[in-house]
């Protein structure tokens, strides 16, 4: 039996990141990607993350952050991710951009005979969202392609476990950037032995958090809002 934790959209919040790794218990971590922008401590996410030996997956942020180009979200935070993209890039280093630009956009794990599908928006793509809301045909077409007993996603910063005829879609929200109105960082267990999977919220020190954030990010009084709404 192994517990594997699944973690996501990180975005630069290393207090949550901290607080989901000290109070879930775990074997095995996968991260699904997006580990920087919004946030105030992307270094100290990436280095977690590449000192842990963490498989992670390259969302369409560390995209935009490693090669200089537009992150391709379709919602109304946009703005906040350009703005502080430059806090982001000042925060670290060539080997950090070394480290986002050499990230898979997709792997295959197999633990304990279970086979596992990673990536960070569909298999197609990092730009895709399948919300819990998505119907069935479209999260069938959009991971079709894919053989695997579970395929797990993020991007959507809202959790979710769907089962399909042939796969079950795990995302386990964000640890940084929570977006379904619980400002909780949000995480994903599975364990091999029963496929129980969960979704597990964790308090974190938010109030730490948004005083980094108004002593050196931009648009400091909305990003504190989002944080503390969870949306």
């Amino acid at each position: 039996m192994t517990q594997v934790l699944f973690i996501s959209d990180i975005h630069g919040n290393f207090e949550a990141l901290k607080a989901v790794n000290d109070e879930v218990p775990y074997d095995i971590v996968f991260c699904l990607g997006d580990i920087v922008d919004y946030g105030p401590e992307p270094a100290e996410c990436i280095d977690w993350l590449r000192k842990n030996n963490v498989a992670t997956i390259r969302g369409n942020h560390d995209n935009a952050v490693a090669y200089r180009v537009d992150c391709g979200c379709g919602y109304v935070y946009k703005h906040l991710s350009e703005a502080t993209r430059e806090y982001t890039w000042a925060s670290i280093d060539d080997n950090d951009i070394s480290f986002l630009k050499g990230l898979p956009l997709l792997l295959e794990k197999e633990v304990d005979g279970v086979k596992l599908v990673l990536a960070h928006g569909s298999p197609g793509s990092f730009f895709d969202y399948m919300y819990p809301d998505t119907p069935a045909e479209r999260l069938a077409e959009l991971t079709g392609a894919i053989s695997c007993d579970y395929l797990a996603v993020g991007h959507t910063h809202k959790p979710m476990i769907v089962s399909l005829p042939d796969k079950t879609i795990l995302n386990p929200g964000s640890v940084g950037q929570p977006r379904d109105g619980d400002s909780r960082a949000s995480c994903l267990s599975l364990d091999t032995a029963t496929g129980d999977a969960r979704i597990i919220r964790v308090q974190y020190d938010i109030d730490s958090v948004c005083d980094k954030i108004r002593k050196v990010m931009p648009h400091a009084s909305e990003l504190e809002r989002i944080l503390r709404r969870g949306y």
